[in-house]
């Protein structure tokens, strides 16, 4: 049986990490699968290509090699794939796009459609994750093309980055609160701002916006989502900022939505992709479609 590159991408994934569990996230799949072709991998090579330790997971010199050569191996194939459609060829699978979790339900209904239709010979897969698992997406080939809400990390795979639009921040509380025109957010109690949990860069802005770095006894409380934290900022039990293109989905009768004091915070949503990728200008295309489609009224 020949070495497969998905077999490939899980092992360059895993040496990115050194966890298993994150590897598996990083490349959308159970840890069992991961670690099941990791075994298969082994076994085709004859010898191991990770020393598992009570420390981490390490790279065997084999190892070293063969994710070297692995990795050249996968930009070779996705770049031999984004050649074929670049120049008039059709792409034998769709283009995969992953997108943050506080992106994804709230953009997705409004763009996708468009990109359907303004670009049908194009399939696309939609997959979610945090930045930092998009971000190792792109750098080992198992995503073509992600939209994230930070600048992409200066250690990571020469990317380009694509600047869409602004998504600026608000405040929500419950009904039962008033604010005396828009908010000053050093006048929130920290204790009552409710977060998200590690790893999601919404959270780190929130911390950043209310200067919650200074107290970090305050922040005990983490949600999965936006949507678990507007439920208990409906109940009166916390505050939240979110960001405005969640509001269409996530506000409603039972919250209310407070402007925040100029120069509120906010974010710049971006798609990013490898440099090195001959499909740039159908990403430039993918680009356009979204901020024409958050232009109409």
């Amino acid at each position: 049986m020949p070495i497969s590159l998905k077999q490939m991408r899980y092992a360059a994934a895993l040496a990115r990490h050194a966890h298993f569990g994150r590897a598996a996230e990083a490349c959308a799949v159970s840890q069992p699968a991961l670690s099941q072709q990791i075994s298969a991998l082994e076994d085709l090579c004859g010898t191991p290509l990770f020393d598992r330790l009570k420390s981490g997971i390490q790279l065997t010199p084999f190892g070293r090699r063969f994710v070297e050569m692995a990795q050249a191996t996968i930009e070779s194939a996705e770049a031999l794939d984004a050649f074929a459609l670049g120049h008039g060829g059709s792409l034998d699978r769709a283009l995969r796009f992953g997108l943050i979790p506080t992106v994804a339900p709230y953009l997705l209904p409004e763009i996708f459609p468009a990109l359907t239709s303004g670009m049908p010979t194009l399939n696309f897969t939609i997959s979610e994750n945090r930045t930092e698992a998009l971000i190792t997406g792109l750098a080992d080939g198992s995503l073509d093309i992600a939209l994230i809400g930070t600048d992409p990390p200066d250690n990571g795979p020469k990317l380009v980055s694509r600047a869409l639009f602004r998504d600026s921040f608000v405040l929500a509380t419950s009904l039962g609160e008033a604010f005396d025109g828009p908010v000053q957010l050093d006048q929130l109690a920290p204790e009552r701002i409710l977060l998200l949990d590690e790893g999601h860069c919404f959270r780190d802005q929130t911390i950043a916006a209310c200067r919650l770095d200074r107290h970090p006894t305050a922040r005990a409380f983490a949600a999965t989502s936006l949507s678990t934290i507007v439920e208990f900022v409906a109940n009166g039990q916390g505050v939240t900022l979110l960001p405005q293109i969640a509001l269409r989905k996530e506000a409603d009768a039972r919250i209310a939505i407070h402007a925040i004091a100029l120069p509120g915070p906010s974010r710049m949503l971006s798609l990013v992709w490898r440099a090195a990728n001959p499909l740039s200008p159908v990403f430039e295309r993918i680009a356009e479609v979204i901020e024409q489609t958050r232009s109409q009224p």
